[in-house]
């Protein structure tokens, strides 16, 4: 008997092109608890550097390939609940889409992310920065024939994004309408979120949770808390949120409407990846 939530261990890294997201996975599903209510699943997936760039995105004859192995899961236990433990950005294109469509477009999107990842292919090579997009059909435009359930702009909330550190590149916020919410504003208060599902009169929540929404300062597996790196000189915008504001915030929606996704992307433990490589230097472990 299929069980209610689908937990798929999901560790694509071609998306973001680094395969330290790989190891990121692994760690995050020793961390995400599990229950009796799970089915733990893994969505195989390709370790081959092969740099294939014979689209405008980057390896995307792999990431068709697993966003299809997910679909099959997905579609063959038809839980009324998924959580995706990835891997980049991009693992959230097929739970997303089978959400949406198991909610009859019913469905609002809380995207946690200090960035929109709403880029077209004319902007970036990466799957992980046009992720709404491509849920949105207007992204990847051979990602997007495989998937279903085209989302609306109305569906998304970006949480924790940093205006003032947009690039050219995240200029479809703006052009497409995207509603947002600065750290600031949720801070003080998490009713915008509340108005936002009332509004849409959305049936079901689904949260996308980029880890880089938390600042480097209280959670450090993130990309701008890479060892050595100073934060002031990271090429994008930085996450100013932490933990537990965002964990309070999700608290509260629950008692609004029933979470019934959620997909946390982008875990980069550095401590463990540094160790990891120090061990392969050792012809004991090769």
């Amino acid at each position: 008997m299929n069980k209610e939530i689908v937990k798929l261990i999901y560790p694509q890294w071609q998306g973001g092109q680094n395969l330290n997201y790989v190891l990121g996975a692994k760690v995050m599903e020793a961390i995400v608890p599990n229950s009796e209510k799970m089915d733990e699943i893994n969505v195989p997936v390709s370790l081959e550097k092969n740099g294939d760039k014979t689209s405008q995105i980057d390896d995307e004859a792999a990431l068709i390939k697993q966003i299809q192995a997910a679909q099959v899961i997905l579609e063959d236990r038809n839980p009324a609940k998924v959580i995706t433990i990835g891997g980049d950005c991009s693992t959230s294109l097929a739970s997303l889409d089978y959400l949406n469509g198991k909610y009859h477009g019913n469905l609002g999107v809380l995207w946690f992310d200090a960035h929109p990842d709403i880029s077209s292919p004319e902007q970036s090579s990466h799957l992980h920065e046009m992720v709404i997009s491509t849920l949105m059909n207007i992204g990847a435009k051979n990602v997007q024939n495989v998937l279903k359930h085209q989302f609306s702009n109305k569906q998304f909330l970006l949480s924790g994004l940093i205006e003032k550190d947009l690039r050219p590149m995240d200029s479809n916020v703006f052009k497409y309408d995207i509603n947002f919410v600065t750290p600031q504003v949720l801070k003080e208060d998490i009713a915008p979120i509340i108005e936002w599902i009332n509004q849409n009169n959305f049936e079901a929540v689904a949260v996308h949770l980029d880890l880089d929404v938390f600042s480097p300062q209280d959670f450090r597996s993130i990309y701008p808390a890479e060892p050595g790196l100073k934060i002031e000189d990271f090429p994008a915008a930085v996450g100013e949120m932490k933990i537990h504001q965002v964990f309070d915030i999700l608290a509260k929606i629950e008692h609004e409407k029933p979470l019934v996704g959620m997909t946390v992307a982008e875990h980069l433990p550095w401590d463990a990846i540094n160790l990891r490589n120090n061990f392969k230097k050792l012809e004991l472990f090769n």
